[in-house]
């Protein structure tokens, strides 16, 4: 079951990792492009993504970089998760970025590149288009 925790409404394209990202040390804060040499998505900007992954790890400072790579107008319109640590589901609402949880299901049938609308007030959140 999909769970709402930051309320929004955006249309994108998916940018979708099967790694879990930890903001403080695989991204960085000025460009949002994951800086971690080791991280599937490495080299790829978070710009202007619904980004799907399966949860945030590591210290929750990684909140500060969320609401960094928003600020600095890098961050993506929403995050998907199958889990929303505290460092993502602070961040995210420090940022106003959309953020749900979806099932572990629903999570193996998005795929990077599909385009879709996010929308928190629908009974259905994710509409793939």
């Amino acid at each position: 079951m999909n769970k709402v925790l930051v309320a929004g409404k955006v249309n994108g394209t998916v940018l979708k990792s099967n790694d879990p990202i930890n903001f403080l040390g695989t991204v960085d804060k000025k460009t949002g492009i994951i800086s971690d040499k080791n991280h599937s998505l490495f080299g790829k900007p978070l710009k202007g993504t619904i980004l799907v992954f399966p949860s945030g790890i590591g210290s929750s400072v990684g909140a500060y970089t969320i609401y960094s790579i928003k600020s600095n107008d890098a961050a993506p319109l929403a995050m998907i998760c199958k889990k929303a640590d505290l460092t993502v589901a602070t961040g995210c609402a420090l940022a106003n970025i959309p953020l749900i949880t979806i099932s572990d299901k629903e999570f193996e049938s998005i795929k990077t590149g599909m385009k879709i609308l996010l929308d928190t007030d629908s009974t259905n959140p994710i509409h793939y288009q």
